[in-house]
């Protein structure tokens, strides 16, 4: 396929990356993701400024090696404690520091930072400089297309703007807005209508930013799509539910030669000895696995491994033979489908 965006680089950082996901994308999700791809950027869940002044900074901050490229995500709105933050992630070895400006749930709100911020650009503006004059990794947003009422075009143009005066160059664009009021953070999620074109604007507008389009997208085929046109996809849900997806990323969009694993068999095998550190640490088996549910996604005995992990992982004497026998219900599965006659 030929790419029609003159900007798009195959070495971009951020040409495709998976997204923070609350409660989901913890290090042991962000460490079998790593199994499946070496070119993707993985991202935490958001961690609030609050979290990290006054609460405990390794549980919230520590992650694997394995996992670079990662980047923390921030969610705050005063300008000195994201300042703090961002300097605690560099000191922990982060890749980048990403600001959330698209989380509309309610707790986000009382706190008065997350999809909130798109009404302040000015704020975000001042943020962003404190924070990369606390740090040297690169600092970014992640937004909407607008909040509430905010109908025009214009208004995202002013907020992208804004806060690109205030030295932002990487921008994760949301491409649908958020409702503050009357939509939960799911039916966020799903309910207003995807605006591409916008996204796809704003690159054309801002050329010499990166432009990162979320929102809807769920195949690698889309992401090519989408690469014509912006810098870089993220996906979310998509990763998460059919993980098997980003099996693909490094020798489709970053033009690698061969994948990390040739099969899912592979993919169990080097997850074996993260598990078995993980519960010699006092971890249960299904702080991991509950990550891997999607991995025979589409597969025959897909079914039965989800069940088998899902009934047996989170028993305190599971330990990963329970997954191993969950992979030999979909490996006979998917060998008595393809068996000749």
């Amino acid at each position: 396929m030929t790419d029609l965006n003159p900007h798009s680089d195959l070495q971009s950082p951020w040409r495709f990356s998976t997204a923070p996901c609350m409660d989901w994308t913890d290090r042991h999700c962000r460490r079998f993701w790593r199994t499946l791809t070496r070119e993707a950027r993985v991202y935490t869940e958001m961690v609030t400024t609050g979290a990290l002044l006054h609460g405990d900074v390794e549980r919230h901050l520590r992650f694997n090696e394995e996992e670079h490229p990662v980047a923390l995500q921030l969610g705050g709105a005063v300008a000195a404690e994201l300042a703090q933050c961002a300097a605690l992630g560099e000191e922990w070895g982060y890749d980048e520091i990403n600001l959330n400006c698209g989380c509309p749930s309610d707790r986000v709100q009382n706190g008065r930072f997350g999809a909130c911020l798109m009404a302040e650009p000015a704020l975000v503006r001042d943020c962003i400089t404190a924070m990369r004059d606390a740090c040297k990794i690169p600092v970014t947003v992640k937004h909407r297309i607008g909040i509430d009422h905010q109908e025009c075009y214009s208004e995202l143009v002013d907020f992208v703007g804004t806060v690109a005066s205030g030295g932002a160059e990487v921008f994760i664009v949301h491409a649908r807005k958020a409702w503050l009021q009357g939509l939960s953070p799911k039916e966020n999620r799903e309910i207003p209508p995807l605006n591409y074109d916008w996204v796809y604007r704003l690159k054309r507008d801002f050329p010499e930013l990166t432009i990162v389009i979320n929102g809807g997208i769920e195949t690698l085929d889309a992401c090519e799509q989408h690469l014509e046109h912006v810098d870089g996809v993220m996906l979310g849900r998509a990763s998460y539910q059919n993980p098997w997806l980003l099996h693909e990323v490094d020798t489709r969009l970053f033009g690698a030669s061969d994948a990390v694993s040739p099969d899912r068999k592979a993919i169990i095998g080097a997850m074996v000895p993260y598990i078995e550190q993980q519960l010699a640490d006092g971890a249960r088996l299904h702080h991991v696995t509950r990550h891997m549910l999607g991995l025979y996604q589409g597969q025959f005995g897909g079914r039965q491994y989800r069940r088998y992990l899902s009934e047996h992982a989170h028993k305190s004497e599971s330990d990963v033979r329970i997954l191993l026998e969950a992979m030999a219900f979909a490996t006979t599965a998917f060998a008595r489908a393809n068996a000749p006659g």
